[in-house]
């Protein structure tokens, strides 16, 4: 699930390096734009609504905190 994520990154900021450990958001690699598509590709590849409350920048600072909440969607690690 982690290389999807980061595969998903990629096609939308691919001038950034998504597979180190690294704060997206403080870091300025996403914006709430890149968020938006973000959320988009990923209700569209995993299946799931993200629920519009769970669209705050900690869930989308790095890989595993996007995984976490992918989890919590329901979808299977």
């Amino acid at each position: 699930m982690k290389q999807i994520v980061i595969n998903i990154l990629q096609e939308i900021r691919p001038e950034f390096d998504f597979t180190k450990d690294s704060n997206f958001i403080e870091g300025g690699m996403l914006d709430s734009f890149d968020i938006i598509s973000l959320v988009t590709a990923l209700d569209e590849q995993f299946g799931i609504s993200i629920d519009g409350m769970d669209i705050i920048p900690d869930n989308f600072s790095t890989v595993d905190s996007i995984v976490s909440l992918l989890i919590k969607n329901g979808v299977q690690p």
